[in-house]
C-alpha cells in the first residue's frame, strides 16, 4: 500500500484510533493490506473480516505475531497492536482502497480497466494484464478477487509507480458491482456477455442485465465502453455510454464490430483466429483452449487499444499466454489421457461451451468423457439450467457422463431421459467413488473434461486425474 499516516487512514476509513506502543497519529504505516493472517507480512494491516465459518478478530494476534502494524477491527480486541476500531470492517476495507487509488490517480498517470460479464472476467483480465505488463507496472486480481473483499485488496496494491489497474468485478447481489466500480471509477469498462450466471441471486436475467451495466455508468466521463456487439443484452448498455459520454468500442463477430473475430478454428493445442481492425486483418493464434475464449482475448485487446496499445503488440504479447488460469480449461495428464481441468467455474454458458470444445478437439477414434458437478447460484433456474447440460453432453455424443454430487443428479437424470440409458452415464455422490470409477474405465485416447462450479470440489478431483495420468 502507499504511505499513509494512521490519521490518514483512519479519517479516509472514519475509523475511532487507538495507538499502541509509540506509535502516533503522525506514524506512516505502508505495508500490505490483508483479510488472512498467515500473508500478513512486516508492517501490514490487518483487517479483521467476521466470517461465515470464522471471525477475523480471533487472528490478529497471529497477525501481530507475523509482523502487523495495525489492525481494522469492528471492536476493540486484548492484543498489544494499534487499532482502528470501524463500524464494518468491509465497507473500510472499501473506503480504504478509494483512498489509496484517488491519491495515486490524482498525482500519477494509472488508468484503470473494469472488467464484469457472466463468464469469461478471468481470462479476459489475465490476457489483458499479460498485455499491460509490458507497457508499465500493472497491478491485477490474483485468481478471481472480484468481490467486495477481493476487488479492494486488489485496488490496495497500487502504488506510486503503478501505471495500469485492471479490476474485476463479479457479483453474487443486486448493488455489488456499483459499489465496487464505483471505488474507483474506470478509464475503460469491459462488459463481456449477459447469462445465467448468478441469476439466482440476482432474481432473473433482466436483473443480471442492470447490474452488469454498473459498470458502464461507473465509467469516467469520457471513458471508453468495450461492449460485446454479439449479445443483445450487452448492446443495450451503449446506451448507458452516451449518457455518461464514454466512447463504444465494439468487439464481436458481427460485421459492424471495430474488433471483429473470424475464421476460427479449435484445435487440441490452442485456438486460431482472424481479428480485423481499422480494415486490417491480423492472424492470432490462443494457445488457451477453447472457441468461447476468442471473445475474451479480443476484448482484452480492444481494451489495451484503447489505453493505446497497438494492436500488433497487444496481439503478440496474448499469444505467449499458455492458460487462462489454474482450473480454468488447464491440460492435465497426457498424450494417452488427456484431462481438461476446468472445475473453478460453472455456469449454463460456460458449461456448453467446454462441452462443445471438448468435442472439437476430441479425434476419431478418442472418446470423449464429461464429468461434471453442480453449478451454484442459479436459484430457481437450476433444474432447467442442469437439465440443458444433461441434454446437450448426450446431443454431443459422449460416450461417458460421469456426474458428481446430489446436487448435480438433476443432469444425469436428464441424460438418462434424452437416451444415455445404456451406461453411458453414471452418477456418484461423492468424488472418491468417481475417481475409483475413472481410474478403472479411463483408457488410451480418451479426452476427459472436468467441469463444475468451484463449490462442487471438482477441480481437486482433476487434479488427482491429472496426476494420475501424466
Amino acid at each position: 500500500m502507499i504511505a499513509l499516516t494512521l490519521a490518514e487512514i483512519a479519517h479516509a476509513i472514519g475509523a475511532a484510533l487507538h495507538l499502541h506502543g509509540e506509535h502516533t497519529e503522525a506514524t506512516v504505516v505502508s505495508g500490505a493490506v490483508d483479510t488472512d493472517s498467515r500473508l500478513i507480512t512486516a508492517g501490514g494491516i490487518f483487517v479483521a473480516k467476521p466470517g461465515e465459518q470464522t471471525d477475523g478478530h480471533h487472528f490478529v494476534g497471529a497477525a501481530r505475531a507475523n509482523g502487523a502494524a495495525v489492525a481494522i477491527v469492528d471492536h476493540l480486541v486484548d492484543e498489544e497492536i494499534t487499532q482502528l476500531v470501524v463500524a464494518d470492517v468491509v465497507i473500510a476495507l472499501a473506503d480504504l482502497a478509494r483512498e489509496v487509488v484517488a491519491r495515486v490517480r490524482a498525482h500519477g498517470d494509472l488508468r484503470i480497466v473494469g472488467i464484469t460479464g457472466s463468464n469469461g472476467k478471468t481470462t479476459t483480465k489475465n490476457l489483458l494484464a499479460r498485455i499491460l505488463i509490458d507497457e508499465g507496472e500493472t497491478v491485477a486480481p490474483i485468481a478471481s478477487f472480484n468481490n467486495e473483499v477481493g476487488a479492494p485488496l486488489t485496488m490496495l496494491r497500487v502504488r506510486d509507480t503503478t501505471r495500469f489497474l485492471v479490476s474485476e468485478f463479479g457479483a453474487s447481489g443486486p448493488g455489488e458491482i456499483a459499489r465496487l466500480a464505483g471505488l474507483v471509477n474506470p478509464d475503460v469498462g469491459v462488459v463481456l456477455m449477459v447469462g445465467m450466471a448468478h441469476a439466482g441471486g440476482f432474481g432473473g436475467i433482466e436483473h443480471t442485465v442492470y447490474e452488469k451495466g454498473r459498470l458502464i455508468a461507473a465509467v469516467r466521463a469520457g471513458g471508453t465502453a468495450v461492449l460485446n456487439i454479439d449479445d443483445a443484452r450487452v448492446a443495450t448498455m451503449a446506451t448507458i455510454a452516451a449518457e455518461n459520454d464514454e466512447r463504444v468500442v465494439w468487439f464481436g463477430h458481427a460485421a459492424d464490430a471495430e474488433l471483429r473475430a473470424s475464421e476460427v478454428e479449435v484445435t487440441a493445442n490452442g485456438t486460431d483466429f482472424a481479428v480485423t481492425v481499422d480494415g486490417e486483418q491480423h492472424h492470432v493464434h490462443l494457445q488457451v483452449l477453447g472457441a468461447h475464449h476468442v471473445m475474451n482475448a479480443v476484448a482484452a485487446i480492444a481494451a489495451a487499444r484503447a489505453l493505446g496499445v497497438a494492436v500488433a503488440d497487444a496481439i503478440s504479447r496474448v499469444e505467449t499466454v499458455t492458460i487462462a488460469e489454474r482450473w480454468r480449461m488447464q491440460p492435465m495428464g497426457s498424450d494417452r489421457v488427456r484431462i481438461i481441468n476446468d472445475a473453478y467455474n460453472a455456469s449454463p454458458d460456460s458449461m456448453a461451451a467446454a462441452l462443445r470444445t471438448l468435442a472439437q478437439i476430441t479425434e476419431p477414434g478418442q472418446r470423449k468423457v464429461a464429468v461434471l458437478g453442480a453449478m451454484s447460484e442459479l436459484g430457481e433456474f437450476a433444474g432447467d439450467a442442469h437439465d440443458e447440460v444433461g441434454l446437450l453432453a448426450v446431443r454431443l455424443r459422449f460416450e461417458r457422463i460421469v456426474v458428481v454430487g446430489r446436487d448435480a443428479r438433476r443432469l444425469y437424470l436428464s441424460a438418462i431421459a434424452e437416451g444415455s440409458w445404456d451406461g453411458e452415464a453414471v452418477f456418484f455422490e461423492t468424488a472418491d467413488e468417481a475417481y475409483n470409477y475413472l481410474r478403472g474405465e479411463l483408457r488410451d485416447g480418451d479426452r476427459v473434461l472436468v467441469k463444475s462450479s468451484n463449490s462442487a470440489g471438482l477441480r481437486f478431483l482433476g487434479d488427482r486425474m491429472g496426476e494420475l495420468f501424466s
